[in-house]
């Protein structure tokens, strides 16, 4: 439960609202929310966690464990190549690289 609600409150602080914001946009009841912080209520109901998922474009797998779900690699060519399903191992493992290379310049080792 506070796993939860900690995981919704770090989505809040990454968008840059607060849970009151969020409760608004999502049509959700503050109450809710609060009640479940302090424990008043032990789960929120499927469409609640639903309707936050969709707002932050994470899935309900990511509220419940904070893992977000592993794409296959099948499914990452698609989406980087424009749906084209021909990529060659050689343009997969340059895809690879440069992802690595960009990972690294951000965290300042480049």
């Amino acid at each position: 439960m506070e796993e939860i609600y900690s995981r919704i409150e770090e989505l809040c602080r990454n968008r840059g609202i607060n849970v009151t914001t969020l409760c608004r946009e999502c049509e959700i009841p503050r109450a809710i929310l609060t009640d479940y912080k302090k424990g008043r209520i032990k789960n929120l109901s499927v469409t609640t966690l639903s309707s936050i998922a969709k707002y932050f474009e994470v899935s309900l797998e990511y509220l419940y464990s904070g893992k977000a779900p592993q794409l296959s690699d099948d499914a990452v060519k698609v989406a980087l190549f424009g749906g084209d399903t021909f990529v060659t191992e050689e343009m997969w493992t340059e895809v690879k690289r440069y992802a690595q290379y960009v990972k690294e310049r951000e965290n300042g080792n480049h």
